[in-house]
């Protein structure tokens, strides 16, 4: 199991004005709508990727194998803490010298402990592609605010036929497919 422990940090105002000018709209009355459309976009963005868009705080719940365990998130940027998990729910730590990490090449983290004694892992990490909105790759912003647009236009329940190609086209080449 893993789950981000943040949200995704306030979307920024320059992505709503460029949503704005994409459907053609000049009134601040749906802000706040766009700015819930994007996050949604967002979220959508990085399910389809299969990586995290921003850096945030990541928990993993893992069986303790002795084998290298793959973390769920992309890409990992640090690992912070490797914790043992008892069956009521309580963490202890692992001595340092008790597990081994390992961040690869391609941002895959990976977690193995060395006695089979461990039932439980809970692993902390920070995953993420970009610090700030404005470091998300230029592909992926534009797929984001094309999408939202689209959802904003067909909010009325309007069957669009989905949404249009060019979003995954531009999302496509940062795609990370995963076999688990």
């Amino acid at each position: 199991m893993s789950f981000p422990i943040e949200d995704l940090p306030d979307i920024p105002p320059e992505w709503i004005a460029e949503v704005k000018d994409f459907i053609r709209i000049d009134h601040a009355l749906d802000d706040q709508a766009i700015a819930a459309l994007l996050r949604s976009a967002a979220n959508l963005c990085e399910n389809f990727i299969g990586q995290m868009l921003m850096i945030r705080s990541v928990v993993d719940m893992l069986p303790g194998q002795v084998q290298w365990q793959k973390l769920k998130r992309v890409p990992v940027r640090s690992i912070n803490l490797v914790e043992q998990l008892a069956s009521n729910g309580a963490t202890s730590a692992i001595p340092a010298g008790d597990y081994d990490l390992d961040i690869d090449s391609d941002g895959r983290g990976w977690v193995r402990v060395d006695s089979g004694a461990v039932v439980r892992l809970r692993v902390s990490y920070q995953a993420g592609l970009a610090l700030e909105w404005e470091d998300v790759p230029a592909s992926l912003q534009q797929g984001i605010i094309r999408l939202a647009g689209f959802l904003y236009a067909n909010r009325d329940g309007v069957d669009a036929g989905g949404p249009p190609s060019a979003v995954t086209a531009l999302w496509r080449p940062h795609r990370r497919m995963r076999l688990n």
